[in-house]
């Protein structure tokens, strides 16, 4: 069975400290669920058109329990806590297999 990954991009940050009270709820809901942070931070560099966002790359043992992770109400009591704090882009991708 393929990996799943769960990739966010932060286009913008406009409150910090939310952002900060998101990663404190966040991080163990979806570590509960599987989850292992591979990648948070921003870009070394960038290439054709990137863009310098602050990235997060977290893999899971499937795509289902990616997708699990982020609808569980652990999570989704972090992701109140962040709405309006950052405009993300979010995505669910299955590994190469």
């Amino acid at each position: 069975m393929a990996k799943g990954y769960w990739i966010v991009c932060y286009r913008s940050v406009s409150n910090p400290a939310a952002l900060a009270e998101y990663a404190k709820l966040a991080g163990p809901a979806i570590q509960a669920g599987g989850g292992r942070f591979l990648v948070r931070g921003t870009p070394a560099k960038t290439f054709e058109r990137g863009l310098d966002q602050r990235t997060v790359v977290i893999e899971f043992d499937s795509l289902e329990d990616a997708i699990k992770t982020y609808e569980s109400s652990a999570y989704q009591a972090a992701l109140k806590v962040v709405q309006g704090a950052a405009e993300r882009d979010v995505r669910f991708v299955a590994g190469a297999s």
